[in-house]
């Protein structure tokens, strides 16, 4: 199995496990991933609050506890502010084989 494809594995796994634990109030979705970015869609009731940045940080975490260590670079807002999402970009730093 090559490296991407063992992140491919990993970033699934965590998105599954976010939204287990998080869902209602947060849902996490892959947009988008190469071998140095990660771009995750979150949507849910949580994007209403102020806190927002702590819900996409906590699927740092969530890569972190399957190996990856990830930096989270940036959240981008939308330009409506009534849209209940946000997009949470990713770098990729390294990956544990485990």
């Amino acid at each position: 199995m090559s490296p991407f494809d063992m992140l491919k594995g990993k970033v699934k796994v965590a998105v599954e496990l976010y939204n287990r634990y998080h869902s209602p109030e947060a849902h996490a979705e892959l947009v988008k991933l190469d071998s140095g970015t990660l771009t995750v869609r979150f949507s849910g009731s949580s994007c209403r609050t102020r806190g927002i940045n702590d819900w996409v940080e906590d699927f740092k975490y969530m890569l972190e506890s399957l190996g990856v260590d990830a930096e989270l670079e940036k959240v981008i807002e939308p330009s409506d502010l009534q849209e209940e999402f946000r997009l949470g970009i990713f770098k990729i730093k390294h990956i544990s084989i485990r």
